[in-house]
């Protein structure tokens, strides 16, 4: 039996829609178009980016808030050059916000200014597209154009919202009753993200494919963090990244993030500091750290003497060892 080539393969959708050829062509790919807008991703991160563009599912991404969730989408979005649809999900969003509402102000006025014409003839107008209002969904369903819809922290939203979800993420169309069943003419790579604040319904989990994600590995931040701040010292950029990570081992309110750590770094440069003494950590730690508490709790139990010493002394470690390099074992991708 012949195996289906990848143009083949493309013409597979769970919507039933137009032949749509996948945004890419391997995992590499993957990995190297999210490192080109600033995302370094592992093999697993890009081995199910690949999947949920092969396949034509939905990815839902879970992990505690400020893993890059978000981010993920972001560079998804800039590396297959798509227009980023975002629907930011909060407690209480409904319908209205979410799929499409009617302009109901300027439909009065329209039945208003029609005082001569038929019932029949001004209904007709006043549910038109010129009156319809469309939400984020809606709108990522009807574009043309490659597109990446961003369902961010979909566990904020009421249970009741998962419902208007499965249509969408199911058939990839939305319904509208005076106007029909809209249908995407080109699928739309799909980003569902959540922080685990609840569980989200096993109907929706089964349309999508899962990735958990957590903060990453020392020397993958660290890496991160030199990428986003080229200018950085290597030794300060381990430093930094060291004492983030210790951060995250403490019961805290909210844990530093990713995009905390880079901030970090850049304030650092701004401050035009060379090394991470107690003092600049000290006058520093509101970039990292948003709640007094934290900020308490860190300075108390954290030992920076102790800590930013032994930073020094792996920093001199691995001078050494760069100038006499041993095997290599593995590496973080």
């Amino acid at each position: 039996m012949t195996e289906p080539s990848t143009s083949q393969a493309a013409q597979a959708s769970p919507s039933g829609s137009a032949e749509q050829a996948p945004q890419f062509a391997s995992v590499d790919e993957v990995v190297e178009r999210l490192a080109g807008a600033g995302y370094l991703a592992s093999n697993a991160v890009a081995t199910t980016v690949f999947l949920a563009d092969r396949l034509g599912k939905p990815l839902l991404v879970e992990g505690p808030a400020g893993v890059g969730k978000t981010e993920l989408a972001r560079a998804m979005a800039a590396g297959t050059d798509s227009e980023l649809i975002r629907l930011q999900c909060y407690e209480g969003i409904d319908e209205s916000r979410a799929l499409y509402e009617w302009n109901h102000a300027s439909q009065l006025l329209r039945i208003t200014a029609a005082k001569d014409e038929s019932w029949d003839a001004t209904r007709e107008h006043v549910f038109s597209e010129e009156f319809l209002l469309s939400r984020p969904l809606l709108t990522a369903i009807r574009n043309e154009d490659p597109t990446v819809l961003l369902i961010d922290e979909v566990d904020k939203a009421d249970v009741e919202v998962e419902g208007l979800l499965l249509e969408v993420l199911g058939d990839f169309q939305v319904t509208v009753p005076e106007l029909g069943t809209i249908t995407a003419t080109r699928r739309p790579l799909v980003v569902l993200t959540s922080n685990a604040t609840r569980e989200l319904s096993e109907a929706l989990k089964r349309r999508c494919l899962f990735l958990h994600l957590d903060f990453p590995p020392a020397d993958l931040e660290r890496d991160i963090v030199t990428l986003r701040v080229p200018q950085l010292d290597d030794e300060l950029a381990a430093s930094l990244v060291r004492v983030v990570g210790a951060l995250r081992e403490l019961e805290l309110r909210k844990s530093p993030s990713i995009a905390e750590s880079v901030d970090w770094a850049r304030t650092l440069l701004a401050l035009g500091a060379e090394t991470l003494d107690e003092e600049t950590v000290r006058a520093t730690l509101g970039v990292i750290l948003k709640y007094e508490t934290d900020q308490r709790k860190a300075l108390s139990e954290l030992r920076l003497d102790h800590m930013l010493s032994s930073t020094d002394t792996a920093g001199s470690s691995a001078a050494a060892r760069s100038a006499n390099p041993a095997p290599s074992g593995s590496s973080v991708s």
